[in-house]
């Protein structure tokens, strides 16, 4: 798309690549209406949040889970300068998938934190995520819970993979919950052939790599 097509096409008003991405979701959920949550949340501790929205949907695909979408990693707003960039922004969004749980009477909003925080990260340190990158949590990744979910693994979103917009390309990163076990696994051999050789052989009982709080290594 040339500067003049994107003018023709956009106004300065128009969310270019929030727009992209509902395009997306819209495939997936045709006109289901997400729970959107914009910034501040209560979860939030200090500091602005720098993902601009996040938006949760309840899917029956596989088992019941809540499916969560972050919106500001890539360039949601228009912007005439970036059309000719090859990622929009930082080229991804984060998504989670995710079991309901006990502890969760409502949506599951540390979720949306959690993406903020490593959004934040991203921001600070100028290094993103690609897939089958892996972090530990260095605790439960729901902090008032003794989870042994303490690590997460990025992978493509199953259904949403990568998108072109007329901001550029985005991914869609979703982040699997790992085990104790499964991370001392990756942090003794953290090769990105090693985190994918892991994957695969969750994904043989778990196809949309659900993350479920109270899995066991």
């Amino acid at each position: 798309m040339t500067k003049e097509e994107y003018k023709a096409a956009f106004d300065e008003e128009d969310a270019v690549g929030w727009l992209s991405i509902d395009k997306k979701l819209e495939e997936i959920y045709g006109d289901t209406e997400p729970r959107h949550y914009a910034p501040p949340l209560h979860y939030a501790a200090g500091g602005e949040d720098p993902i601009d929205g996040s938006s949760i949907y309840d899917s029956e695909k596989q088992s019941f889970h809540r499916h969560i979408i972050s919106y500001g990693m890539s360039e949601l707003y228009y912007d005439l300068e970036k059309i000719e960039e090859p990622f929009s922004k930082w080229g991804f969004e984060f998504t989670f998938r995710i079991r309901p749980f006990e502890g969760d009477k409502e949506d599951p909003l540390w979720v949306i934190q959690m993406m903020n925080n490593l959004a934040k990260y991203v921001y600070s340190s100028g290094k993103w995520f690609e897939p089958y990158h892996f972090i530990p949590a260095n605790g439960p990744i729901r902090l008032d819970t003794d989870t042994d979910i303490v690590g997460l693994a990025f992978v493509l979103d199953p259904e949403l993979g990568v998108i072109q917009t007329p901001n550029g390309e985005v991914s869609f990163l979703q982040m699997v919950g790992l085990t104790s076990k499964e991370t001392e696994r990756l942090l003794a051999s953290p090769k990105i052939a090693d985190v994918e050789r892991l994957i695969n052989e969750m994904r043989e009982t778990n196809p949309l790599l659900i993350t479920d709080l109270t899995r066991k290594s």
